[in-house]
């Protein structure tokens, strides 16, 4: 793959914040230099602590009335900005480029989109003194988001993978879940009552229309987006702030903390960490049984078993009433933290395995 390609598609999105990297993603090649080149640098991630902050401060003083009613406008309109910027960011050449190596791809999106929904919605009909009922819609949401891309990409580099194949998967996976998540979701929640018909026009107003106009738009302001990565990055963020907090307004003054108590989220993380075992678990023995390559395993793995945080907290918001998309938030949260703890471990084990084999593409 074009080199100055791959440089132009990790410079659209702003680094994950919970990695030291090197640069670039790709590992370079030779023995014990490489291997110190790539040690994982796991540090707390300062941006999960602003939003478990937000959720606090909406437990403490939740939106009420009049000033709730405006800053859900303003989540609204700000869900909206950013699927335009999802969509002028995300590069169809990429998706393009990495078409030929389809088994890989197929493999991650089945892994993102069939295994990881079947899964957690068998979590979520699990009796009641295993999965808590209140958490049972979010497990099944998180089973629906598409993969990340910054991390996913960071994590293949560090540990010496297909980088080619990872940036056109997640990609791929990001731009199918615009259209396929709200879907899945809307079916599958429905399903336990927490969707209503109204939340189609939802999906479409400030999701689906958004993340069209984008990409139509891209190759005029597909530059600007990148050069500007930073600061819209921050947009970004601050949008899903405001999300976290609203969404967590309502369900605090719908009186989640009078039926969630500490032992519902005790169970939820043994539960999260179950679910990534077992998608990593998968997505690995599936990849050497295929036949993959060790390159490829990694961006197999790492692809196919993460749930993005960017997309999840949008998708909820627009889907779902304040009461309960904060609520169905608290499982992608916990989800987010443990799969970066996770798999900046496992990054580092592949990345210090012997230079056997080289990366794919």
């Amino acid at each position: 793959m074009d080199e100055q390609w791959l440089v132009r598609e990790r410079q659209t999105y702003p680094p994950a914040p919970a990695l030291s990297l090197p640069s670039p993603y790709r590992a370079s090649p030779g023995g014990e230099e490489a291997r110190t080149a790539v040690r994982v640098k796991f540090k707390i991630d300062w941006y999960l602590v602003l939003i478990i902050l937000m959720a606090v401060a909406a437990s403490v003083i939740p939106a009420r009335g009049e000033t709730a009613f405006w800053l859900g406008w303003a989540s609204k309109v700000l869900i909206g900005i950013v699927f335009f910027l999802h969509g002028a960011r995300l590069s169809r050449e990429a998706v393009l480029r990495g078409a030929t190596h389809w088994r890989l791809h197929l493999l991650i999106l089945g892994a993102t989109f069939v295994l990881f929904p079947a899964l957690c919605v068998g979590i979520a009909h699990l009796p009641a003194w295993i999965t808590p009922p209140e958490l049972a819609s979010g497990i099944v949401l998180l089973g629906c988001l598409p993969s990340t891309i910054q991390s996913s990409i960071a994590f293949v580099g560090v540990a010496r993978g297909n980088v080619p194949a990872a940036v056109a998967s997640a990609s791929a996976s990001n731009m199918i879940g615009v259209f396929l998540t709200p879907v899945l979701a809307s079916v599958l929640m429905h399903a336990k009552g927490a969707v209503s018909a109204g939340s189609f026009w939802a999906i479409v107003l400030q999701l689906l229309a958004p993340f069209v106009a984008g990409q139509l738009l891209r190759p005029w302001i597909g530059g600007f987006v990148a050069r500007h990565s930073k600061t819209l990055g921050k947009l970004d963020r601050g949008t899903i702030l405001l999300i976290v907090y609203v969404a967590f307004s309502g369900a605090v003054v719908e009186g989640v903390w009078d039926r969630l108590g500490a032992l519902d989220l005790v169970r939820l993380l043994v539960l999260c960490l179950a679910l990534l075992g077992v998608v990593l678990l998968v997505t690995m023995l599936a990849a050497r049984a295929l036949g993959f390559d060790k390159a490829d395993e990694i961006a197999i793995v790492f692809c196919g078993s993460k749930k993005s945080l960017a997309s999840g907290a949008p998708i909820a918001a627009a889907l779902l009433s304040p009461a309960v998309a904060g609520v169905a938030m608290i499982p992608l949260m916990i989800f987010h933290q443990i799969q970066l703890m996770a798999c900046a471990a496992i990054a580092q084990r592949y990345a210090q395995r012997p230079d056997t084999d080289t990366a794919s593409g």
